[in-house]
């Protein structure tokens, strides 16, 4: 019974150890790639418009009190 076990535990640490590793060089290489010739800036291929700021009641108090 206990062979079993350990027999199932070491087979599925390596299947981890693996897999762990696959996904580590992975990333590894995607961030490497995008960042460059961007200095770290990734663009992307969306066509909708940003909106960063509209204007409300709320924003006005804000910047009138950080002001």
């Amino acid at each position: 019974m206990q062979d079993q076990r350990r027999s199932f535990l070491k087979k599925t640490l390596s299947v981890g150890a693996v897999a762990a590793t696959v996904s580590v060089g992975a990333i590894a290489g995607d961030t490497g790639a995008k960042t460059a010739g961007s200095n770290g800036v990734v663009k992307g291929k969306s066509k909708k418009k940003e909106i960063l700021y509209t204007k409300t009641a709320n924003w006005d108090a804000y910047y009138h009190a950080a002001v």
